[in-house]
């Protein structure tokens, strides 16, 4: 089994988890050995899920303007949550190849592997929901339609990303790219950085 095979299969089976409860509060119950690649993929869709929801909530023309702040904080919280997942995974990489050969004329890719696998894991959620339209019985044909259109680019979207990421990896292990990660430096969330923080002071 390819490694997007595998976060594919994971990915599917976190969403069908988080949609038996459909609670933004349901605890996870990650099934996996908290050491293992599997956890973090699992943990990763997981963040990416309760947040699709928040972002669905929060756009609830009557929310509560206190409760949509409330909710804009744990956006923000879960962003960062999903950012730290992603340097896991990508340390995951570093760590699997730090003994490849790099070729004298190997090159670097537009993004880190796990990058890649952060938009293999909203496409999944985005395949999801799509198919829920498709599946409606209280909308139109028309909308119907659309949205099957729209399902079909999504699922060729997923078999080419996945491609994509499977030949990085590859061309990282036979040591034709490299990888070199660059750490977020999100300033809005460092008092020192974000202006309208550190002048409150």
């Amino acid at each position: 089994m390819s490694f997007t095979e595998t976060c594919n299969q994971i990915f599917k089976q976190v969403i069908r988890d988080y949609h038996e409860k459909d609670n933004v509060d349901a605890p996870i119950s990650n099934p996996y050995d908290r050491d293992s690649i599997e956890n973090r993929l699992y943990l990763k869709c997981w963040i990416d899920t309760v947040q699709w929801h928040l972002e669905d909530i929060i756009r609830d023309p009557h929310i509560d303007p206190n409760n949509a702040l409330a909710l804009k904080r744990r956006i923000d919280r879960s962003n960062q949550d999903r950012t730290d997942l992603v340097e896991q995974i990508d340390s995951y990489f570093r760590q699997k190849y730090s003994d490849v050969n790099v070729l004298p004329d190997a090159t670097i890719n537009t993004e880190s592997p796990a990058w890649a696998v952060d938009r293999l894991s909203i496409l999944a959620l985005k395949i999801y929901h799509m198919r829920e339209q498709v599946e409606r019985t209280d909308a139109s044909q028309d909308h119907i339609n659309r949205c099957k259109e729209k399902l079909n680019i999504l699922l060729q979207q997923q078999v080419d990303l996945s491609t994509a990421i499977d030949q990085l990896l590859d061309d990282i292990a036979a040591g034709k790219k490299y990888m070199k990660v660059y750490r977020q430096m999100k300033m809005y969330n460092d008092p020192s950085t974000n202006p309208v923080l550190y002048q409150k002071k």
